[in-house]
């Protein structure tokens, strides 16, 4: 079934780089001052921002594309240097770019920084919004297959928003049941994943541009 294979292809991608249990733990950090009744509020508007560029993304990012004339090996490139660059930000200096979040989402009040920066680009940034291009863009012409692709399409997007809001709903539990010294460890192995993903994304990109040189 069409909409079947299409989720089981868009939600392990999308979930991969949105990573939102190592997430988690930087979603925690940022707004721990917030208090725990409003870390709940955040997680379900992350969530919901987060699912709505996921299907923004998935369904017009490449029409988009086409009318600025950017092509899908430029976003993948741009998108996947942008994550690469956060994670090495993240790796280098967690402890730094955690207080510059948290600074920011002081500066902004609670519900103000739930888009920016806790939905973009700390969960669904540019490596988010390129795989969702991507994945839109292997959609049927038209037909039925169309309307399952489309319908598989946003059933990942919604599950993976659905995973964004448990694992940052349950942050603190998380937090306070690993330790100080455990999520410092695991904060920077999913920075070295994030790292990962984006150079990978850039891989992609670039193999795109060489093929296109190739076949000219």
């Amino acid at each position: 079934m069409i909409a079947v294979r299409a989720f089981l292809l868009a939600f392990p991608a999308l979930f991969s780089v949105v990573n939102p249990l190592g997430m988690a733990l930087i979603f925690h950090e940022t707004t721990a001052e917030f208090g725990a009744a409003s870390q709940q509020k955040l997680a379900r508007l992350v969530a919901f921002y987060g699912a709505l560029v996921m299907l923004v993304a998935a369904f017009a990012g490449s029409y988009v594309l086409t009318f600025f004339g950017i092509s899908l090996a430029a976003l993948r490139l741009a998108g996947g240097a942008v994550v690469a660059v956060r994670a090495w930000e993240l790796l280098a200096a967690p402890e730094a770019y955690e207080r510059r979040k948290s600074s920011q989402a002081a500066a902004g009040g609670q519900d103000s920084v739930a888009f920016y920066p806790l939905t973009m680009p700390l969960t669904t940034g540019p490596g988010t919004m390129a795989v969702a291009v991507a994945l839109g863009a292997e959609r049927p012409a038209a037909g039925l297959g169309l309307l399952g692709f489309l319908a598989g399409l946003a059933l990942a997007c919604a599950a993976v928003a659905v995973t964004i809001w448990l694992s940052f709903g349950s942050a603190p539990r998380l937090a306070a049941w690993l330790g100080p010294t455990a999520r410092q460890t695991l904060s920077r192995l999913a920075a070295f994943l994030l790292m990962c993903i984006g150079v990978q994304i850039m891989i992609h990109g670039l193999a795109d541009v060489l093929a296109g040189h190739a076949g000219l």
